[in-house]
């Protein structure tokens, strides 16, 4: 009997999306419409939870709600987060179907899981709104699980909860976590595999840890990449990664599959 019965992708900046950019641009601009100036760290350390969560995440760190307060005289509060969301919501619409090209080697990966008669599910911090947008343009581009949920469909309870995972072992017929591979660019994406008890894997290359464009990647020396390569790896496995990958390619490795 095979160990895997399931692999349970994420989506943004793991199978499409190199570097996870269309959120990060459009939480960017969200802020600056509010007159704050976000960094790339601020942004991208709750990639990957509910979009709601993440703004609420960015609205509690210190130097975004001192700024807040600062401009407006007030800390911001669950108002606050409607207003921003609902704008984020409209600019992540209108740019969603720009960011859903494949990232490499995930066609090949998925064709081998395929062949081995390994399941496809996927999670994402995305709504049902947003994935009726980025899934019929990933099947466009080659790619397409077997399923997928969203938060909306686990009444919001996003990364960290597990129950993404859950619905999608429902719906592919799993009943034993311990076949299950969960895999993920985020830290969020970590914890929600190691809360609903699945292996869990954090691949390095255009991921939103790493938060480079293939290109800026492409560019560094090999000092460079190899210090970029360390330090993602290195907060997957703080995060308590089971197992890091630098690219798709290396998941054969990794399910046993010749």
């Amino acid at each position: 009997m095979k160990k895997w019965e399931a692999v349970i992708f994420d989506w943004a900046g793991t199978t499409v999306d190199y570097g996870c950019f269309a959120p990060v641009q459009a939480f960017v601009e969200v802020f600056r419409h509010f007159g704050i100036e976000p960094t790339m760290e601020e942004v991208r350390e709750p990639m990957g939870m509910l979009k709601r969560d993440h703004i609420r995440a960015m609205l509690e760190m210190p130097r975004i709600r001192n700024l807040w307060k600062e401009k407006y005289g007030v800390f911001p509060e669950n108002e606050e987060t409607d207003k921003l969301y609902n704008l984020f919501e409209t600019k992540l619409m209108g740019i969603l179907d720009q960011f859903a090209e494949v990232k490499p080697y995930v066609l090949d990966v998925v064709k081998d899981l395929r062949t081995e008669g390994i399941k496809i599910g996927s999670t994402t911090g995305y709504t049902d709104a947003m994935m009726r947008i980025v899934v019929p343009k990933a099947k466009e581009n080659g790619y397409e699980p077997d399923a997928w949920f969203s938060p909306d469909s686990v009444g919001n309870a996003g990364r960290p909860y597990p129950y993404m995972i859950f619905k999608n072992m429902e719906a592919l017929k799993i009943r034993n976590v311990g076949r299950v591979m969960k895999v993920g660019d985020t830290v969020s994406d970590i914890k929600e595999g190691k809360n609903a008890g699945v292996f869990t894997v954090g691949v390095v290359e255009g991921s939103s840890e790493m938060g480079l464009t293939k290109i800026e990647y492409e560019k560094l020396n090999s000092n460079e990449k190899e210090e970029k390569i360390h330090d993602t790896t290195k907060r997957f496995q703080d995060a308590g990664a089971d197992a890091v990958i630098l690219n798709m390619s290396e998941l054969r490795n990794l399910l046993g599959i010749e």
